[in-house]
């Protein structure tokens, strides 16, 4: 079982490179079930955030040109300000909580996601204030913390550029910040290799592939990952 659990979450992380290389985000809501239910709630959240932060380094070198610096700010103040004040909030939760609570934030944010929520109000400043809140809680307790910013960025109107570079921009600063408050977990080789060759592959795919199609298979891999999640923490 327990080289089973490990290629599943090698799997995991392939294919949320390949998510987050291609559209910006995905890779947390993609591996890090696989990676909770084979390390544990904390050290699962921790090597998410990890190999989160390092999946949006090589985009950036094509990408991070077109990032939109007071935007990107506008997420990422609230989000380290609530960071610390969610992790102290939860320091004593028990792991099969978190594991479960892990697992519906990402059916729920794949679910709103995946019905297109749209609203002229979820563009402005204040939403992109609100989904930094909203992403600093689901990245201390799951990893999670794409699926809010991924709303705000679905009605804010970037180019599928612009929205690239915004959003690896953001993750990388959050998920390093957050990994380093809450204790990071040191990738294997493995782990890094699999990241290197989904970063890849991502971003050939981002150029050749229509966008609603990788988006629909983000979702339905992270609305699988999710369901399993709480099915192992229950």
């Amino acid at each position: 079982m327990t080289g089973l659990l490990l290629g599943l979450a090698l799997l995991g992380i392939l294919l949320g490179a390949v998510a987050q290389a291609a559209t910006g985000m995905g890779f947390s809501l993609v591996a890090a079930p696989m990676l909770v239910v084979l390390l544990g709630p904390r050290e699962g959240v921790a090597a998410t955030l990890v190999l989160g932060a390092l999946s949006s380094v090589l985009p950036l070198v094509r990408d991070g040109r077109h990032a939109q610096p007071r935007t990107v700010a506008g997420m990422l103040v609230p989000t380290l300000l609530c960071t610390p004040l969610v992790a102290w909030a939860v320091s004593d939760l028990d792991v099969r909580w978190m594991a479960l609570a892990s697992g519906v934030g990402i059916v729920a944010a794949v679910t709103l996601l995946a019905c297109g929520l749209r609203s002229p109000r979820l563009g402005t400043p204040t939403a992109a204030a609100a989904a930094g809140v909203a992403s600093a809680g689901l990245s201390v307790v799951g990893g999670v913390g794409g699926a809010a910013i991924g709303i705000y960025a679905a009605n804010a109107g970037w180019s599928p550029r612009v929205a690239r570079a915004n959003l690896h921009w953001y993750f990388l600063v959050q998920n390093s910040a957050t990994a380093v408050l809450l204790g990071a977990h040191l990738p294997s080789p493995a782990q890094v290799a699999t990241l290197c060759t989904g970063t890849a592959v991502g971003m050939v795919v981002a150029t050749r592939v229509a966008d609603p199609v990788i988006r629909g298979g983000v979702l339905a891999l992270s609305m699988a990952g999710g369901l399993g999640l709480i099915g192992a923490a229950w």
